[in-house]
């Protein structure tokens, strides 16, 4: 599958074509699932996410490792950009995806749907989501560092 064949599948627009942007957020807002959030959201790092990291590990580890591992590296990526854009690195966006990446993951478990919601709702859960994980790393972050 092409990038501009995978855009037009998760946005419902061709790739560059306006509206598209919108298309992604309310179709990733409001996904019924925190795995269907990331299905939708940035198709186009999502395209070589699924081509050049979670492929190659679907082959040799068990798939809910896969997921999580290539959240790792896709905030791992985020960190680096941002390293070389201040010139020092916190690891945030590592730490982060690591947990939202264990979210999908237990969404997956339990049979997350949150089709039947109206749209707002399923919204509120997704950013809940996002805004959570996070929290819960920021608030780690400041127990080790107080720790220290």
């Amino acid at each position: 599958m092409t990038l501009g064949q995978y855009v037009r599948r998760r946005n419902g627009v061709a790739l560059g074509a306006p509206g598209g942007l919108r298309a992604m957020l309310h179709r990733s807002l409001g996904a019924a699932s925190f795995a269907g959030f990331w299905r939708y959201w940035n198709p186009i790092f999502g395209y070589g996410l699924a081509r050049w990291v979670h492929g190659p590990l679907l082959r040799i580890v068990a798939r809910p490792l896969a997921v999580v591992l290539t959240f790792v590296v896709c905030g791992a990526l985020h960190d680096l950009v941002t390293a070389a854009v201040r010139g020092s690195g916190a690891f945030l966006f590592t730490a982060w995806f690591l947990v939202v990446g264990l979210g999908v993951v237990a969404g997956e478990a339990v049979g997350m749907d949150l089709s039947k919601r109206p749209w707002w709702q399923r919204a509120s859960a997704n950013l809940l989501y996002l805004g959570g994980g996070l929290a819960i790393v920021l608030w780690v972050k400041g127990i080790v560092r107080g720790s220290a």
